[in-house]
């Protein structure tokens, strides 16, 4: 078994409002954000987890939600300047923040800038006022518009654009009308995924009416052809870049990195070489209890077994389309191919995946039908 290469991802858990589709762990703003108190908190929380940096530089940070850009750029400047003082960064590093269009003032990006976020990514996800009312979200067409005019006027390496597709009522007009004026935008990177149904949301409680299955097939393909057209390639299940312009922290999960979690309900996974094992953290979900002096931050941790390895390695690296290295299975789940072979004959028999001597290759139909995939491996 052998480290891989190490992110960290940041959790700011309030927003300005809850999303009825939204299952991450978000807080609606109650008052003032204690903006202060929380950095603080995140650098204490680090502070407990460096024994497992185990020597590794950071290759990403991501800061996620929530509404990352409801905090400022100063308090950016404070945290990551701490950050790199504590496990420091790679020469190249990707640091992405999240930010809602209805919460980025002019020049905040910028700013971001200043502080060392070379990323923004923001959440659209639809340009047509019907369908950002029945999503919950507070802006509307003019401000994302604004917002993407302002990342690239600030300076960034890149920055995303979220779009959802099968939204409530939604045609294949409707979806690729939104696609078509995102991709107007020019963002060098598109996260374009189809709305589900999440447990323990509103639109569970109270389901909208979603397109039928024909409706959305029709709509993942011409997307996907709309996407290639204009030089956009896929390179993950829900991950659309321009060249060289792949998200560094998400490759880093899919292709079974490590990253550190800090911050309200943030996951962790670390790889412990010299004890054959893998690790897996979450911290304290709430921010009254996470920034409770009197508790750890850490929740809960528990090891993946040997026999779980295979799934979660492959439930990572077979969203991607490339092809997936027989030798990082064996690196970095601590496992031999030969524990494996029956599961993997199965896959190759039923067209899932095929074999290309030093790495596998998931076919058309395996991403067709992923889960079936991934049940050989349960």
């Amino acid at each position: 078994m052998n480290l891989p290469p190490l992110s960290l991802y940041v959790h700011v858990p309030w927003c300005v409002q809850k999303c009825p589709y939204c299952d991450f762990n978000s807080h609606s703003q109650k008052g003032t954000i204690p903006e202060q108190e929380y950095i603080q908190h995140l650098l204490d929380d680090l502070k407990a987890d460096l024994h497992l940096v185990q020597g590794r530089k950071l290759r990403s940070i991501f800061v996620g939600g929530g509404t990352p850009s409801l905090l400022s750029g100063d308090a950016y400047i404070y945290l990551l300047q701490q950050i790199e003082a504590l496990i420091g960064f790679e020469d190249d590093i990707e640091i992405t923040l999240e930010a809602n269009p209805g919460t980025v003032e002019s020049d905040r990006f910028k700013h971001y800038v200043a502080a060392g976020i070379n990323r923004i990514s923001i959440g659209v996800q639809s340009l047509q006022t019907d369908k950002l009312k029945a999503l919950g979200r507070i802006h509307g067409e003019k401000e994302a518009i604004n917002a993407a005019a302002e990342a690239h006027d600030a300076g960034l390496n890149s920055f995303n654009m979220d779009l959802m597709h099968g939204l409530p009522n939604q045609s294949l007009d409707d979806a690729m009308s939104d696609l078509k004026r995102v991709i107007e935008l020019n963002p060098p990177h598109l996260s374009w995924y189809q709305l589900t149904i999440e447990p323990n949301t509103q639109f569970a409680s109270k389901p909208p009416k979603l397109p039928e299955d024909e409706t959305l097939w029709a709509i993942q393909e011409a997307g996907q052809a709309l996407l290639k057209e204009h030089g956009y390639f896929q390179y993950e299940i829900s991950g659309y870049a321009k060249t060289n312009y792949q998200c560094k922290h998400n490759l880093n999960y899919w292709r079974f990195g490590d990253y550190l979690g800090i911050g309200c309900g943030a996951h962790g996974k670390i790889t412990l070489p010299t004890q054959n094992k893998i690790l897996r953290t979450v911290k304290v979900k709430h921010p009254r209890g996470y920034m409770d002096l009197t508790k750890p931050y850490l929740y809960d941790s528990w090891h993946v077994e040997p026999q779980d390895r295979p799934f979660e390695f492959f439930m990572n690296t077979f969203r991607l389309l490339e092809a997936t290295s027989k030798q990082a299975f064996v690196d970095y789940t601590g496992l031999t191919l030969k524990e494996i072979e029956n599961q993997l004959h199965k896959a190759i028999e039923s067209g899932l995946i095929e074999d290309q001597g030093d790495s596998w290759f998931v076919t058309n139909k395996g991403h067709r039908y992923l889960n079936d995939l991934l049940e050989l491996f349960v």
